[in-house]
């Protein structure tokens, strides 16, 4: 009874405002299935609170299965006032606007206790570790340019777009105990004010690309990554608010942890870095400076050509994989701890997975159904790839790579995170490699391994 008087106190004050016009809108889309126009209420069993956001967002998914709307809402996430059937009411009090992940609200709503903070285990605390992470520090990126510039006597990184600090006892020994914040506020012509200027534009998770274009597209924060957008940046869910020719949307309202190789484009991706103007150009060679690929080229072709400069070498896993095949969480997303650059902060090597020519890679076995390694193989929807037993293959730090597993002696086989294929590991040890024993950097790999283009 108080939830029906509360939903008709709204009713009877707002029913003026056009709520009614984005059911009707819904009804006559593709694939819709026809709604009465009335108010449509969701009480999350998480609060047992009305919420009317669907009354408006009718059509719109859930934002992912460990999300379901029907159990947290969205006001949980979004803010926002619940009970408001006009926009501008409903919309004043939300989080980060569109964007509850954006870095300046995502502790209040990702970062809650026992969501994704909070907890005394620092690899389930996300938003710190993210927080933390050289994807929202650039803290390499300022120190390498000033060092080059003169701005500074050291390559070794002082300023954080925020200032950052690991309050932990142990660190790793080229983890740094804190950064400043980079000021913004340079004198006209100094190096600072150039790279302010180019801050931003959006090369970091603080902040989305000033000016979007296509194969660019993307939103801030925890989004940046988990939140796919187009090449085009269109909507293409059945949400009627969110305009569908419009660029500058994600593809639907969901996350994701099966991150493309294209949402990591939408960053890492395609530019020229022009030192005069200290920007990045497009490339003469790739729309929309030149004429669109032919439809017909094969894809692993057409990746090499348009993601990938010219000059440089690439593996065949490099192009085949997806990113996060081989860039784990806590390269990603940060180990919780401060680095100044990015040769510090990353740690997976091709001998990693491949081993060298006298040692395998190194391997766990899974001994809990409950561990970090098999929730990350239900949560990126593969629960069948890995059971305990198992043995994975184990970076240098310890972390377990959960979709690479041993299935016989010398034989390991990896699943794709994104596509679900199954790949053969082929190892270093017993074949006609002729590497020197001494030297196993990824790089030297790539003298003999890379892609003949």
């Amino acid at each position: 009874m108080v939830l029906l008087l509360a939903i008709g106190a709204v009713f009877w004050n707002e029913s003026h405002q056009p709520w009614q016009t984005w059911i009707a809108r819904y009804d006559v889309q593709p694939n819709s299935t026809p709604m009465p126009i009335q108010i449509q209420a969701l009480v999350p069993t998480q609060t047992g609170k009305p919420e009317l956001c669907v009354t408006c967002h009718v059509g719109i998914k859930d934002i992912s299965a460990s999300h379901p709307a029907q159990a947290f809402g969205c006001v949980v996430c979004h803010g926002g006032e619940p009970l408001a059937l006009d926009k501008d009411r409903a919309h004043s009090t939300m989080r980060g606007g569109r964007n509850p992940s954006d870095l300046s609200v995502a502790t209040q709503s990702c970062g809650q206790s026992n969501c994704h903070g909070g907890y005394a285990d620092e690899e389930q605390n996300h938003v710190d570790r993210v927080l933390k992470s050289m994807q929202a520090t650039y803290a390499g990126g300022i120190a390498h340019v000033r060092f080059s510039f003169g701005a500074q006597n050291s390559p070794i990184a002082q300023f954080g777009i925020r200032a950052v600090n690991d309050t932990s006892n142990l660190r790793p020994p080229k983890a740094l105990p804190s950064l400043s914040m980079y000021s913004t506020s340079a004198p006209t012509g100094t190096i600072d004010a150039k790279m302010s200027s180019c801050l931003n534009g959006g090369c970091h998770l603080w902040t989305k690309p000033s000016q979007p274009q296509v194969y660019t597209y993307r939103s801030s924060g925890c989004a940046a990554c988990h939140y796919v957008y187009a090449d085009d940046g269109v909507y293409r869910g059945n949400d009627p608010t969110i305009p569908n020719n419009e660029p500058g949307h994600g593809v639907a309202h969901q996350l994701t942890t099966a991150i493309p190789f294209s949402q990591c484009d939408h960053c890492h991706n395609r530019s020229n870095y022009n030192l005069k103007s200290m920007a990045f150009d497009w490339r003469e060679d790739l729309p929309p400076m030149a004429r669109p690929l032919s439809s017909l080229m094969p894809p692993e072709g057409r990746r090499l050509i348009e993601y990938y400069q010219p000059i440089a070498d690439f593996t065949k896993c490099e192009y085949e994989l997806n990113c996060v095949d081989c860039h784990t969480a806590q390269e990603a997303m940060g180990d919780g701890h401060i680095y100044g650059s990015k040769k510090d902060a990353q740690h997976i090597q091709c001998q990693t997975c491949h081993g060298t020519l006298t040692t395998m890679p190194k391997i766990t076995s899974i001994v809990d159904a409950n561990e970090l390694a098999m929730r990350q193989a239900r949560i990126n929807g593969h629960p069948e790839f890995l059971k305990v037993g198992d043995q994975v293959i184990t970076t240098e730090r310890g972390e377990l790579l959960w979709s690479i597993k041993q299935t016989a002696p010398n034989k390991f086989v990896q699943v794709d995170k994104v596509t679900g294929q199954i790949y053969n590991v082929p190892l270093v040890k017993g074949s006609g490699c002729t590497q020197d024993g001494k030297t196993q950097t990824s790089d030297y790999c790539h003298t003999c391994h890379s892609v003949v283009r």
